[in-house]
Parts: structure tokens; C-alpha cells; sequence
């Protein structure tokens, strides 16, 4: 785990260790569109925040890889995002965004948590070190037996280089934002400096955009978000969930791969 402060490579992995011991203890084109269920009544969105300056990474980002790879029938969703406090410290990340850190502070202060990497967030209420397996498998069995509060139906299509988003909102989503995720499924990237100098390192789930919509009264909407250039259907995803403006959230969420129906549910 790498803190947002880095002093050095001492303090860092003393960080580590401290934040490790802690969470131990809580067991717990033309036109294209999106389609998707979630079933049953729970779920589980799974945020990491990562970066490929840090050494402590790599471990969380495999780590979220095989839990991808593992829960392809079941509700659950992740979301790598690479911040941008690491570009100065000697690697710049080709997927980095100051968006990213930011959203990694909000939650820091929804949880009254330390800004870290490699961090997990599990369904906006439970933070982790993102490598720490048996604490991850754990928050997520935990929350998929937590039952949706909310529902949202979406349906996209893709012209060019926008996706058109139409939503259908039910349950509560009062005090709600709807986000919205282009999700790049993998990539690697070698790294020539830094703490990962000379590795070649294997990315999932990497997100490149994350649209915010508020949501009022009415039920029904729609958004238009300006895509990658490097999008293709068969290499991306969108992912959409709804969270609460005023705790941090997440009342349901699900991963929608680009098809050629037309609707698209969670």
C-alpha cells in the first residue's frame, strides 16, 4: 500500500503493514448497445484504486483480475481506477486521471479513511488493502446478500464517438447520482521507471471515463458521453451504478457488454 504523502520507500511499506493489520481484523461504428441483468438480490461493486508507480500494486491488480475472471455468472462488478499523485514520482500511468484521486479522497472522507494504494472500496461502505485476498473475498460474500434499494435500466447506443445513454430509474433514488463507467477490459503496459522499472505489467477493468448524473425527481433521462478513441466493442465495457450524494453509497450496479439488443438492466 502506498499513502497519497510518499516520503519514502521506508514509509511507505511501514503504511503498508500498519493499514494491512487493521483491515486483517475485519473479517467481513454504426450503432451499437448495451445490454445486461443483474440477478438475484444482492450485488457487489468493487473499486480499486491503483497506479503503475507503485510497487505494492501489481499484486492488487492480479488479484482483482482473477476475481473478474471468477465472477463472470455472478453479480459483480470492478472498476480499476489509476490515479495520478504517483506521475511525479519518477513513472508517468498512461491511464492515470486527477479525476480518479479525486474520487479516491471522496471516499476517503465518506469513510474516514487514509488516501492509499492499491485501495478497494466494496459497494461504497467498506474500504481495504487491495491485496489483501481473504478481507476482499470476504466484503464481497458480505455484500452480495445485502439487498438492492434501487433499480435502473439503461439502454445505449453508440454513434461514432458518442454512446447515447437512455436510464429508467426505480426504488430510491432519492439524493442519488447515476455513474456511468467506459471500462477498458485489459491492457499491458511496460514500465521503464519507477518503483516497477523494467516489468511488464497486466491491467483489467481499467476505467478511462466516468460520467456523473445527478438525478432528480423525474424517472426517466438520458446522457450523451464522448468515447475513447480506442474503443471497440469487443475490448470495452460500460458499467453503471447509482450512489448516494450524501454517504458514498451503492445501491445497485451492474456491468453491461456492448451486444447488438437494445436494452439494457439493473
Amino acid at each position: 500500500m502506498k499513502t497519497l504523502k510518499i516520503f519514502s520507500f521506508c514509509v511507505g511499506a511501514v503504511a503498508l503493514a500498519l493499514a494491512t493489520a487493521a483491515y486483517a481484523a475485519r473479517k467481513i461504428d454504426s450503432v451499437k448497445t448495451v445490454s445486461a441483468d443483474t440477478p438475484g438480490k444482492g450485488f457487489a461493486l468493487v473499486e480499486l484504486f491503483t497506479s503503475e508507480g507503485c510497487s505494492s500494486c501489481p499484486p492488487a491488480d492480479e488479484l482483482l483480475a482473477r476475481i473478474q475472471k471468477e465472477s463472470q455468472d455472478k453479480p459483480v462488478y470492478i472498476l480499476a481506477y489509476h490515479v495520478d499523485y504517483w506521475n511525479s514520482l519518477g513513472w508517468k500511468d498512461v491511464f492515470s486521471n486527477a479525476m480518479f484521486s479525486k474520487r479516491q479522497r471522496e471516499y476517503s472522507a465518506y469513510l474516514n479513511a487514509q488516501v492509499y494504494t492499491p485501495q478497494v472500496v466494496v459497494n461504497g461502505k467498506t474500504e481495504l488493502v487491495g491485496s489483501d485476498e481473504p478481507v476482499l473475498r470476504d466484503a464481497i460474500s458480505s455484500a452480495l446478500t445485502t439487498a438492492q434499494t434501487a433499480q435502473v435500466s439503461l439502454q445505449a447506443q453508440q454513434n461514432g464517438d458518442k454512446l447515447t445513454v437512455n436510464y429508467e430509474l426505480s426504488g430510491n433514488t432519492d439524493n442519488q447520482n447515476l455513474l456511468i463507467a467506459i471500462v477498458q477490459k485489459s491492457a499491458i503496459s511496460k514500465v521503464a521507471k519507477g518503483e516497477n522499472e523494467g516489468r511488464t505489467l497486466s491491467h483489467a477493468q481499467i476505467v478511462r471515463d466516468l460520467k456523473t448524473v445527478a438525478l432528480n425527481e423525474a424517472k426517466k433521462g438520458q446522457t450523451v458521453i464522448n468515447l475513447p478513441k480506442e474503443f471497440t466493442q469487443q475490448g470495452w465495457e460500460v458499467v453503471g451504478f447509482i450512489q448516494d450524494k450524501g454517504n458514498g453509497e451503492v445501491l445497485t450496479a451492474t456491468k453491461a457488454t456492448l451486444t447488438n439488443n437494445a436494452v439494457a438492466k439493473i
